[in-house]
């Protein structure tokens, strides 16, 4: 349903407990299991979280061998060739998904996307590039891809961004972030962009990343009354 190619397994999903009128959408949160599990432990009732897995392909990185990854990575160095077609097709697969969850019921603005890492990076890239509006993105221990030729924002340039980066982090480093957002502002309104570090992390998530995690969904996907 969402990647490159079809070696990608369905979504996971962590239903809402009541009828939902709201979604989540990892769309780029690579492996959806472990990420559907998190959010499982800070779910909201009426929101539905939804965590694609990243299709099997190879990647520069690893040697060319087969891993989960939504485009191909050459390098992490910050002006590393990128993959811009692999990154313009996985978008439009998470579009896709979004459009999805709009007939279902759910509409675009009720609906925050997010990921971790590479997953994160695509998040951005989607959300900045897509035509309908968005309630926000959640961008975790990641950067912001194509940023040297980046389009035009087109309906969300007052989204709220909730960007996360732990400052031990040795693959994806801190510095990248700093770019990230202070790129971001230049997009975005820059009172909606939040920038949050933590000591000690590593390339992962932690407890208080979690929480600021479910502060955003909340306030950004309130109920509905």
């Amino acid at each position: 349903m969402c990647g490159n190619n079809m070696s990608a397994p369905l979504p996971a999903i962590v239903p809402a407990a009541r009828k939902a009128t709201a979604a989540v959408s990892g769309a780029a949160l690579g492996l959806g299991h472990g990420w559907a599990e998190a959010f499982a432990g800070i779910r909201t009732p009426h929101v539905k979280y939804i965590c694609p897995h990243a299709p099997i392909m190879p990647v520069t990185l690893n040697m060319n061998m087969a891993m989960p990854s939504w485009f191909d990575i050459i390098s992490l160095s910050p002006e590393a060739e990128e993959d811009e077609s692999g990154i313009k097709r996985a978008a439009e697969n998470i579009k896709a998904l979004i459009d999805q969850e709009v007939k279902n019921g759910i509409p675009s603005h009720r609906i925050v996307l997010g990921g971790f890492s590479q997953g994160g990076a695509l998040s951005l890239y989607t959300a900045l590039t897509m035509h309908q509006k968005l309630a926000g993105v959640m961008a975790l221990s990641c950067w912001l891809p194509l940023r040297s030729s980046f389009p035009q924002v087109s309906s969300n340039k007052d989204v709220h961004i909730l960007q996360c980066h732990g400052e031990a982090d040795p693959l994806v480093p801190l510095v990248f972030g700093c770019l990230t957002v202070e790129k971001l502002k230049s997009f975005v309104d820059p009172a909606n962009v939040q920038f949050k570090t933590y000591p000690r992390m590593p390339h992962s998530s932690c407890p208080q990343e979690m929480m600021d995690i479910k502060q955003f969904i909340e306030k950004q996907l309130p109920p509905i009354n």
